[in-house]
Order: C-alpha cells, then structure tokens, then sequence
C-alpha cells in the first residue's frame, strides 16, 4: 500500500519562503490527482493546492501567486514552493489524493510563519 510522507516544513519570518515535499513510499501517485492540504489546530482541513497528472492545477485563492504546485514526471515525488509566507499560512500541511482517502493521511509537517 502506498504511504504518503511530507517534510520541508518548519519556521520562517514573514516574507520567507519554503518549500514542501510528498514522497510516495512503496508506490507512486499513478494517474491520481494529488492535492496539498493544512489544518490549523480547531480548524477544518483545507484543501490548499491540487496538480493533476496532466499538469493542471488548482490553488486556494489566498495563496494564488504566492504558492506553486509540482509533481515529478516520476509519479512518487510532489511539491509545495511557498514564498511570501504569512502568519495565516501557518499549519500542518498534509498531501493525499484529491478527493482525499482515509488511509493515505500521514503525520503531515507544521509550517509556521513568525517574527
């Protein structure tokens, strides 16, 4: 079964930037649309980005300009590049497939923006 694992969070300024990985482990994304999603504490998860096989994307109109989508041409790699961070992007950034699937939530990684 394919596991899905995030990393490249961490803590940055304002204005900062960075830049998020999905690695698909014992597997690939295959022809799945795949998808960025955060969760703040208390909140429900949000859908922040989605790339599909074919190169279309979608982005969450608060970070339309800032954040860009990509996948690798490999299927098992995706990633989140973040710049212009602000406090409001700070949360816990998952990957799964879009519509997203139980099974393929993983421990995500905390992305917070602070002076």
């Amino acid at each position: 079964q394919v596991q899905l694992v995030e990393s490249g969070g961490g803590l940055v300024q304002p204005g900062g930037s960075l830049r998020l990985s999905c690695v698909a482990s014992r597997g690939s994304f295959g022809f799945y649309r795949m998808g960025w999603y955060r969760q703040a504490p208390g909140n429900k998860r949000e859908l922040v980005s989605s790339i599909g096989r074919d190169g279309s994307t979608y982005y969450l109109h608060s970070v339309k300009g800032r954040f860009t989508i990509s996948r690798d041409n490999d299927g098992n790699t995706m990633y989140l590049q973040m710049n212009n961070l602000k406090p409001e992007d700070t949360n816990v950034y998952y990957c799964n497939r879009v519509p997203d699937e139980d099974e393929y939530w993983g421990q995500g990684t905390q992305v917070t923006v602070s002076s």
